[in-house]
């Protein structure tokens, strides 16, 4: 390949963080090879290396935005493909039990179930004339220099009862392994040491169910429903149209609340919900297949920014970096982020590990101080809350209050939330004009 700056770049997992990877990788290595221990080929189902994928997924606008980026006329395409799109600040939204005032942002949410989004990028990526995916492999090991200084490959074993482990020799390997990922066992037995770990402990579940609605004007033609968890509301929801006339429901709880996933149970649940609308959506749907339970104990942020010493060639990305509470939405669209970072280094030469780990910080921060301060308004939840994040959770509550009233707090909040516009935009002189004005007149919820 032309200008290319390694013969091969070896990305582990194919999920997607690491499509995402592999197809920035492929305009700079003569050959990438996507080392993923599920067969996925063709496959729009979820499989067991994913196993939140059977539930609600969000793309927030940001990755939206990265996606049409990498894949031109990718949305143009999903949009042609009959997957149902919508503005996201006009989708029905709840916080505190208030519905937010609508108001359109020019963002649009791609609602497609989290197999068939990926199917889509997977398809995109094996398009590319030098990706190749070696499915059905384990990863056993990483493969050092002598020294141990630099990655030079990675050891892997077929499934197949006849395969023997081999090792594949790479110029650049990537972790995109997720949350489960090995790379602090590995750092440790290369003498390297573990990363520090945040953790924000949520016991947070999600119990979904698919339905094909008997009346779709149930909906009023809106895209998805979602009363959103908070400490004053602890049980939430997501119904989403999708692909196929279906719909897909998750039934969120908290600190070890878990919404039953048979189809009674699941129905009263709807009915213990700040709002009756998902309820009255799908009390007489058509079941579509049967529940499944999802459990996420907690968000785990690994600080491999602050280590001292790293191997060369070896980088670590997506939830193997940073897994997020995943009622947020916010996973996929970071790793779509911390690929344009990888695109970034990569165009200046040969990868520093630790400065491409000290970007990818930047990204996870907001996200993350979004994501888990938002977490610690739960009592129960373990961690600092400093006088900063008290005065930040006070002003987010007036915030929604004011968005229920005023649409134009609604389309600031979408745009800051979907990582479009900084936190910043929330906090102008304007803005907080116009969140004491909403605020004040907002009518108290009825007791």
């Amino acid at each position: 390949m032309a200008g290319a700056r390694g013969d091969r770049a070896v990305v582990l997992g194919g999920s997607m963080a690491g499509l995402l990877a592999a197809r920035v990788l492929a305009d700079s290595h003569g050959e990438v090879l996507v080392v993923e221990r599920d067969d996925i080929g063709g496959s729009t189902t979820a499989r067991r290396g994913v196993p939140q994928g059977r539930h609600v997924h969000g793309l927030l606008a940001r990755g939206q935005q990265i996606l049409d980026e990498l894949f031109p006329d990718f949305t143009d395409e999903a949009v042609a493909a009959g997957i149902p799109t919508g503005d996201l600040g006009e989708l029905r939204w709840f916080f505190g039990g208030r519905r937010l005032s609508p108001r359109a942002t020019g963002l649009v949410c791609v609602s497609a179930t989290r197999p068939l989004l990926e199917s889509r990028v997977r398809a995109r990526v094996a398009a590319l004339g030098n990706v190749t995916f070696l499915e059905r492999h384990d990863i056993t090991g990483l493969v050092t220099d002598e020294a141990g200084a630099n990655v030079t490959g990675v050891r892997v074993q077929g499934h197949d009862a006849d395969s023997t482990e081999r090792t594949l020799t790479a110029d650049l390997v990537v972790d995109a392994t997720g949350r489960a990922s090995r790379t602090p066992v590995w750092l440790e037995e290369l003498g390297y040491g573990r990363p520090e770990e945040d953790r924000i402990r949520i016991d947070l579940s999600y119990t979904t169910r698919l339905f094909r609605l008997r009346d779709e004007s149930v909906l009023d033609g809106d895209l998805s429903i979602n009363p959103v968890t908070s400490p004053s509301h602890r049980r939430g929801a997501f119904l989403s149209r999708i692909e196929d006339g279906l719909v897909v429901v998750s039934l969120t709880g908290v600190l070890g609340d878990s919404a039953p996933a048979d189809l009674d149970g699941f129905l009263r649940w709807t009915r213990t919900l700040p709002v009756t609308d998902i309820h009255d959506a799908i009390h007489d749907a058509e079941p579509v297949g049967d529940g499944t339970v999802f459990r996420y104990p907690a968000s785990v942020r690994r600080r491999f920014e602050r280590l001292s010493r790293f191997p060369g060639r070896y980088l670590v990305l997506g939830d193997a970096a940073c897994s997020f509470n995943p009622v947020y939405g916010q996973g996929m669209t970071v790793s779509a982020l911390e690929a344009l970072v990888l695109r970034d280094h990569l165009s200046r030469g040969e990868v520093d590990p630790l400065a491409f780990f000290q970007d990818i910080a930047g990204v996870i921060e907001v996200p993350w101080q979004f994501s888990a301060g938002a977490d610690l308004g739960y009592p129960e939840v373990e961690g600092v809350r400093t006088p900063e994040w008290e005065q930040s959770g006070m002003y987010m509550a007036r915030l929604h209050t004011a968005a229920a009233v005023d649409g134009e707090v609604t389309a600031t909040f979408m745009r800051v939330a979907g990582l479009v516009d900084p936190p910043t935009a929330l906090m102008t002189p304007q803005m907080q004009e116009r969140v004491e004005r909403g605020f004040e007149r907002a009518q108290p919820l009825p007791a």
